[in-house]
């Protein structure tokens, strides 16, 4: 029986091609946070980026007898997610302009906290809430291939050559989409955010009841900050070093401060749903 948690992906894979259910369930469970916090930053709906990850690791389930181990698995994988999510239409392209969401933010008024009594958790809860579902919408103001290069190298932390072949582009072209990325958002943040810039308009404190008002935030059934342990700066690598503006640094943890999703009402899903697929023959 397969228990050890770290056993080789590779070790898996030859497993599950040889048939073991066991080491299949394994190989994908493991992979299945990291593809379902990469679809949520891509999709922001949860309920989209569920369905995109499940559909991913049928996918990955239906073509494991065609991987010859060319590249690494992990990498393998990620091409699978990222060329699925891709193809989803809202995460293809980029939601509004900068311009937009900077006025859409001038619009959203200024209002006290609501009364603790009239809602269901702690206030800081909401604004936690807030904070994240903010942060992480404004992704969405790039473009789906620099939203997808931000989350890759700088939010998780991936290097310029693992980052290129996920992406399938050169590692030059990988860090020149990034930089763009970096230098798009965190000037958009630096002039509205106040978590970037203390001086900035937007405060989350100031915007929390309007956005509960507004249904961005649901007090009954929070998206973004319940059913999470560990944040993503602790499961992930680390590119600060290569920032040298102050306020691109506050930006980029302000990303790696957001939760590492692991969602485990999902795992049962996946299981019965890998039921009910078959190992496509190899090519």
């Amino acid at each position: 029986m397969i228990t050890a948690p770290e056993t080789p992906d590779e070790e898996l894979v030859h497993g599950a091609q040889s048939g073991s259910r066991e080491a299949t369930e394994l190989l994908l469970i493991r992979h299945q946070p990291w593809i379902f916090n990469l679809a949520v930053r891509m999709l922001l709906r949860r309920a989209d980026a569920e369905d995109a990850t499940q559909d991913v690791l049928i996918k990955a389930f239906k073509a494991l007898p065609t991987f010859r181990g060319d590249s690494k698995f992990r990498t393998w994988l990620y091409r699978i997610a990222v060329n699925h999510i891709l193809n989803i239409k809202k995460a293809s392209v980029a939601v509004c302009s900068f311009d937009d969401a900077a006025r859409g933010l001038e619009r959203v008024p200024d209002l006290d906290l609501p009364d603790p009594r009239t809602v269901p958790v702690p206030i800081e809860i909401l604004v936690e809430e807030t904070k994240i579902g903010c942060t992480m919408g404004t992704l969405l103001c790039l473009d789906g291939r620099q939203r997808l290069v931000f989350i890759l190298g700088e939010i998780f932390g991936v290097s310029d050559e693992v980052g290129a072949e996920i992406v399938d582009v050169t590692p030059v072209n990988f860090r020149q989409i990034l930089s763009r990325a970096r230098r798009d958002l965190y000037e958009y943040l630096r002039g509205n955010c106040s978590l970037v810039n203390p001086d900035a308009p937007c405060k989350c404190v100031k915007k929390t009841r309007a956005f509960i008002q507004g249904g961005f935030v649901d007090p009954q059934k929070l998206q973004f900050t319940s059913e999470y342990q560990r944040k993503v700066r602790e499961v992930a690598g680390d590119r600060a070093g290569e920032l040298t503006d102050v306020y691109m640094k506050v930006a980029a943890q302000v990303y790696r401060d957001h939760p590492f999703y692991e969602p485990a009402e999902q795992v049962a899903t996946l299981r019965q749903a890998l039921k009910t697929v078959s190992l496509e023959p190899p090519a």
